[in-house]
C-alpha cells in the first residue's frame, strides 16, 4: 500500500484557474517517505497579486519552468495505484484530473483521503485545521506555508501521526466508529481496514482506558473523588498568619524562577484582598496589565478559605481566562502553596455531554444532517477517550457541530439523576461534586446569576464571591435577569421531535418503540402521538407566520421604523404600552400559538406520564425523559414569548434585532431590565458577605464612581462595607507608550467615513506600516468603516509586502486572525467590537495600535436610549453620566491591547480629534495609565515614530 500526498498551488479557484506548483510525498506502507517530487509548473496567464502575497510564488519564478504537459508524466507514475491523500483533497483533486483529461490523461479514480477530515476526527481539540496552524501545533517546521513542496511534505507529516493515532486507539473506540462509517467511502475504507488489524492482533488494554455500554473512556467513578485534605494537620493551617503564607510562597516562587521579582502592584493586591475577605468587606480594585491579578486574588482567596474553611467562588465573563486559570494559575498555585488544595471548574449543565443522550443517538442512528453528524459522533467517540472533564468547550466542531451537541447535552429536565446507568460516569455530575469538594470554584458570571434566578439550587453555597473581568458584570446581569429569544428557540427543539415532514425525530422514534409493545394503551398513546405530531407541525407554520409579520414591521425590507446600528443590524424597540401599528396582529398569532403550544404541551405531558407508568422498558424510558426535556423547552418558550409580545412593564426595555442577509430567520428579541443596580445590589452585595470586583477598567478619571452607580453599590464605602483601590501600573508608560493624535484630521460624522476623511486615513495607516513593516493593529467602532479602509490599504500595502487582514472578510475568526497576525509579521489587522479587549499580542509583533474613533455605544440602541431616558427623568446628563464612562472604559481597553509586558515599547495613534477639541476629550486622556501624549500635524507623525522609536526606516523594512 503506498500514500501520494499531494499539493498544488494555483493562480486561484476558478475554472480558467492554472496549476503553478506540484508537490508530491510518496509514503510506503510503514509511512516512511518512499520518493518526493517537486517543481513549479510554468502557466499560460499572470500569477495575481494576493497569490503572489499568499505563496511568495512570483511570475518570474515559474517563467523558466516546464509547462503541467512536460510535468505530467512524472505526476502519473508516481500517482501509479497509490491512495491520494491531501489536505482538502477534493479541491487538489479536481484540479489534477481536469489537467490530466485536458492533457489527455484518464483521470485519477483510486482512493481519497483528505487529512482535513482524519484530523477533525482524530484530534477533535485542535483549535484549527488550517494547515499552517496544525503544523504548528504538531511542532512540523513549515517555513514555506502555502508552496506546494513544503505543503505536501506538512501534509505527510501530519497524515502519518493520524495513522499512528487512528492505529493505536482503543479497540472498542475503532469498532464505535466502524459501525459509524459502515457505508463505501474511503474513510469508512481505512476505518474498517485498520479495525480489521486492531481485531486479530490486540484484546482491550484495561490500563489505558475505562469501558462502560461499550465507550473507551479516560474518566472513572466520580464519586471516588475526595477532598484535597483528608489527612493533613488543620491545626498547623489554622495557627498560619497571612504573613507567614505569603513569605512561604515567595520563598517557593524565588526557587522556582531565577529572575522572580516582587511587583508592588501585586504585592498590594494580596493584602487588599486579604483584608477584604477577612473583614467581611466588598472590594473594588482596578489593576492594570502586567499587575498579575489573577495570582493577586487566587493567593488571599486560597489562604483564607482553606484557614477558615469558606467555600470560595471565583467568576470570570470569558472562557479564556477561565482556561488561563485552569491551565496557567492553578498548576502553578499547586507548586507554590503550603498545603494540597483542590480548585474546580463549574460551568452551565449545557456545556457537558449527557452521556446517556449520546449513547441512545449512537444507537438509534437519528443524524439530521448525515455527513456532518457522523464526524461530530466520530469526534465525540475519540474525544471521551481523552476527556477530564466532558466539557464541549473543548471540541472544534464543525458546521452543524452545535446543533448536534444541542441533542446530546446534559439539561435538568431530562436528567434521572441517580436513576440514569451512566450517573456515577456523568460529567456534569462530576464538576458538580468536584465543586462541591473544591477549596476554590471558578466559574462564569452567566452561571453566578442563573443560580441567582434558581434560588441557588445550581453553584455549592457560598459567601465570598472574586468577580474577574467585572467590567462585564452589568452587562452579563441584564442579559440573565432579563429574556432572549430568537426563531430557532422554537425550531431547535421542534426539529428534535419532529426532524421533518416525512416524520423521523423524537415522537416517531417512540412511536415505532410502541409498537412493540403489548400494553392495552398503545394505541391510545401512538393515535395522541400522530395527532400531536400534525399539532407541532401547525405550530411551526404559525411560528414562522409570526416571525415574518415582526420581521416586516421592522421595516427591514425597506421601510421605516428600524434604526441601523453601525455593525449592520436593524434595531427595533417595542415600548411598553405604545405598541406600534401592526403589533395587534402579531399578538392574535401569538395568542394561537399559546394556546395550541399550552394543548400540546399538556397533552403530550400526560401521554408521557401514562407511558412512563405502565412501561419499564429501559430505551422507552430514555426516550420518555428526552421528550419530557424538549416538552419542558416548548413550555418555557410559550411563556417567554407571551411576557415578549405583551410589552408591558415599565422597567423592563424591549426590542427586535435582526439582519437583512437571513431576514426573519436572524430575529432575536430581547427583554431586559433598565437598570440591574438594585438587584445586583439585593442578589450580591447585600447576601454576601465578601465580593472582590477587579479589572483593568473600572474607574473612569481615576474615580469609581460609575462602577459604584452601574453594580449598586452607592453608599456602601461611606458604611464600611466597601473599599475602592486604584494600583499603580506595574509598567513605565511614559517610557514605552507614546500617543500621537493629528490635530489637522478632520472630524467624522456618521457610520461611515466621508471621501475625505478615508483617503486620509488610509495614507496615514499606509505611511505608518511602511515605517513599521507591518505589525499594526487598527480599531474601528463599525464594520462599515472597516471595510471602506480596506480595499484601499491593501491596494497600498501591496507592493510593500504587507498583508492587510480584515476581520469579516478574511476571516471572523478572532484567535485565527490574530494567529495569522503574529506569524507573518509584516501585517496590518483591522478590527471591531471585540478586538478591543481580549486580545493578547506581546512583544514585537504589535508595535502600533490605531484608535479611528473614541468607542461611544450608539446613542439610538434600545438600551442605552432608556437607560438616558431614566437619567433624563432623574435631572441628570445622560452623556456625562452613561454615555462618557462607557466609552471611556472601552477606549481604556482598547489601549491596553498594546503595552502587555515591561519590555513592550509601542505607538497609540488616535484619529478621533475630539479628545483635543472637545470638553469632554479630557476624560479619555486623563484615564491613561500615564503614556506620553503629542499632537502634530499628519505628516509629521512618521517622523516622529521614526525618532522616537529610534530606528532608521531602512533598518525596519529590512
Amino acid at each position: 500500500m503506498r500514500f501520494a500526498i499531494l499539493d498544488l498551488e494555483t493562480t486561484g479557484h476558478q475554472a480558467d484557474d492554472e496549476i503553478i506548483q506540484i508537490g508530491i510525498v510518496v509514503l510506503n506502507e510503514e509511512l516512511s517517505v518512499a520518493d518526493t517530487f517537486s517543481s513549479f509548473v510554468r502557466p499560460g496567464k499572470a500569477i495575481p497579486s494576493f497569490i503572489t502575497g499568499l505563496t511568495g510564488i512570483t511570475d518570474e519564478m515559474v517563467k523558466d519552468a516546464p509547462v503541467l504537459e512536460d510535468v505530467l508524466p512524472e505526476v502519473v507514475k508516481l500517482l501509479g495505484d497509490a491512495i491520494l491523500v491531501a489536505h482538502n483533497v477534493g479541491f487538489d483533486a479536481h484540479f489534477l484530473n481536469r489537467e490530466l483529461d485536458r492533457c489527455g490523461y484518464s483521470p485519477f479514480t483510486g482512493r481519497r483521503l483528505d487529512t482535513v477530515d482524519m484530523l477533525r476526527m482524530l484530534y477533535p481539540t485542535l483549535p484549527s485545521y488550517q494547515l499552517g496552524a496544525v503544523s504548528e501545533a504538531f511542532g512540523i517546521t513549515h517555513e514555506r506555508a502555502h508552496q506546494a513542496d513544503s505543503d505536501a511534505e506538512a501534509t505527510s507529516l501530519l497524515f502519518a501521526a493520524c495513522m499512528h493515532k487512528l492505529q493505536e486507539l482503543p479497540l472498542l473506540s475503532l469498532q464505535r466508529l466502524g459501525e459509524l462509517f459502515n457505508g463505501y467511502d474511503d474513510l469508512s475504507w481505512l476505518i474498517q481496514t485498520t479495525l480489521q488489524e486492531k481485531e486479530r492482533e490486540t484484546s482491550l488494554d484495561l490500563q489505558s482506558h475505562v469501558y462502560f455500554n461499550q465507550l473507551a473512556m479516560k474518566t472513572s467513578d466520580w464519586a471516588e473523588l475526595q477532598p484535597a485534605r483528608e489527612d493533613m494537620d488543620e491545626e498547623a493551617i489554622s495557627k498560619m498568619t497571612f504573613e507567614q503564607f505569603m513569605d512561604g510562597v515567595r520563598d517557593r516562587f524565588r526557587a522556582m524562577m531565577n529572575d522572580y521579582e516582587e511587583r508592588e502592584a501585586q504585592s498590594i493586591m494580596f493584602d487588599e484582598v486579604h483584608k477584604a475577605l477577612d473583614n467581611e468587606r466588598h472590594l473594588l480594585i482596578e489593576a492594570g496589565t502586567g499587575t498579575g491579578k489573577s495570582l493577586g486574588y487566587l493567593l488571599p482567596s486560597l489562604f483564607y478559605g482553606v484557614k477558615e474553611n469558606k467555600k470560595i467562588v471565583v467568576s470570570t465573563h470569558t472562557i479564556n481566562l477561565q482556561e488561563q486559570l485552569r491551565q496557567r494559575d492553578i498548576p502553578l498555585l499547586q507548586e507554590v502553596a503550603p498545603f494540597p488544595f483542590r480548585a474546580a471548574i463549574f460551568k452551565g449543565r449545557g456545556n457537558y455531554i449527557c452521556l446517556r443522550k449520546f449513547d441512545t443517538k449512537l444507537r438509534m442512528r437519528e443524524y439530521v444532517s448525515p455527513n456532518e453528524d457522523l464526524m461530530t459522533a466520530a469526534q465525540m467517540i475519540i474525544w471521551l477517550g481523552e476527556t477530564g472533564t466532558g466539557d464541549q468547550e473543548e471540541l472544534n466542531f464543525g458546521n452543524k457541530g452545535g446543533e448536534f451537541w444541542e441533542t446530546v447535552a446534559s439539561d435538568a429536565d431530562s436528567c434521572l439523576n441517580r436513576a440514569c446507568p451512566w450517573f456515577k460516569r456523568c460529567f456534569y455530575h462530576r464538576a458538580k461534586h468536584e465543586a462541591n469538594i473544591a477549596d476554590v470554584v471558578i466559574t462564569n458570571h452567566s452561571l453566578v446569576f442563573t443560580d441567582i434566578q434558581a434560588e441557588h439550587r445550581l453553584l455549592p453555597g457560598y459567601e465570598h464571591l472574586v468577580v474577574d473581568e467585572a467590567h462585564h458584570l452589568e452587562e452579563v446581569a441584564s442579559k440573565h435577569l432579563g429574556l432572549q429569544l430568537s426563531y430557532f428557540s422554537l425550531v431547535h427543539p421542534f426539529n428534535r421531535l419532529i426532524k421533518d415532514s416525512r416524520g423521523g425525530g423524537l415522537l416517531s422514534q417512540l412511536i415505532a418503540m410502541l409498537h412493540g409493545e403489548s400494553e392495552s394503551g398503545v394505541p391510545a398513546w401512538i393515535e395522541t402521538l400522530d395527532e400531536l405530531g400534525k399539532s407541532f407541525t401547525s405550530i411551526r407554520e404559525d411560528w414562522d407566520k409570526m416571525f415574518e409579520l415582526m420581521y416586516t414591521l421592522m421595516g427591514a425590507t425597506g421601510g421605516a421604523p428600524a434604526t441601523q446600528t453601525e455593525n449592520g443590524q436593524s434595531v427595533f424597540r417595542i415600548r411598553p404600552n405604545e405598541h406600534p401599528t401592526g403589533w395587534s396582529t402579531i399578538a392574535d398569532t401569538e395568542n394561537i400559538i399559546y394556546a395550541d403550544l399550552n394543548k400540546a404541551v399538556r397533552t403530550l405531558e400526560k401521554t408521557l406520564n401514562d407511558i412512563k407508568e405502565k412501561i419499564d422498558d429501559t430505551p422507552i424510558v430514555n426516550m420518555v425523559t428526552d421528550l419530557n426535556g424538549a416538552v419542558k423547552d416548548l413550555a418555557r418558550i410559550r411563556d417567554d414569548m407571551r411576557v415578549f409580545v405583551r410589552a408591558d412593564k415599565r422597567d423592563t426595555v424591549y426590542w427586535m434585532e435582526a439582519t437583512a442577509q437571513f431576514k426573519a430567520k436572524s430575529l432575536q428579541l430581547n427583554a431586559v431590565p433598565a437598570d440591574v443596580s438594585e438587584q445586583l445590589r439585593t442578589h450580591l452585595f447585600e447576601a454576601k458577605k465578601s465580593v472582590i470586583l477587579t479589572s483593568a477598567t473600572l474607574s473612569v478619571q481615576k474615580s469609581f464612581q460609575y462602577a459604584s452607580e452601574q453594580l449598586g453599590l452607592i453608599g456602601m464605602e461611606e458604611a464600611g462595607r466597601l473599599t475602592t483601590v486604584q494600583l499603580p501600573s506595574p509598567f513605565n508608560y511614559r517610557e514605552q507608550a507614546l500617543v500621537i493624535i493629528p490635530r489637522n484630521f478632520p472630524q467624522l460624522k456618521g457610520a461611515g467615513g466621508d471621501p475625505q476623511f478615508v483617503d486620509l486615513l488610509v495614507k496615514s495607516l499606509a505611511d505608518s506600516a511602511v515605517l513599521l513593516g507591518g505589525r499594526m493593529l487598527v480599531l474601528f467602532t463599525s464594520y462599515r468603516m472597516l471595510r471602506q479602509v480596506y480595499d484601499p490599504l491593501k491596494e497600498a500595502l501591496e507592493q510593500h509586502q504587507i498583508q492587510v487582514l480584515g476581520q469579516g472578510i478574511d476571516s471572523s475568526n478572532r484567535s485565527k486572525l490574530t494567529r495569522r497576525f503574529r506569524q507573518q509579521s509584516a501585517s496590518v489587522l483591522l478590527g471591531t467590537s471585540s478586538f478591543w479587549e481580549g486580545v493578547d499580542i506581546p512583544g514585537d509583533a504589535l508595535t502600533c495600535l490605531a484608535i479611528v474613533r473614541l468607542p461611544f455605544q450608539p446613542p439610538n440602541h434600545p438600551l442605552v436610549e432608556a437607560k438616558s431616558e431614566m437619567l433624563l427623568a432623574q435631572k441628570q446628563n445622560p452623556f456625562m453620566k452613561l454615555s462618557i464612562p462607557q466609552a471611556v472604559i472601552r477606549f481604556k481597553q482598547g489601549f491596553g491591547r498594546l503595552v502587555r509586558s515591561a519590555k513592550d515599547r509601542g505607538i497609540v495613534l488616535i484619529y478621533d480629534t475630539r479628545v483635543l477639541e472637545t470638553y469632554y476629550g479630557k476624560y479619555f486622556l486623563y484615564s491613561l495609565p500615564g503614556p506620553k501624549i503629542e499632537h502634530m500635524h499628519t505628516e509629521q507623525i512618521v517622523p516622529r515614530m521614526q525618532q522616537w522609536l529610534g530606528t532608521e526606516q531602512e533598518g525596519v523594512q529590512s
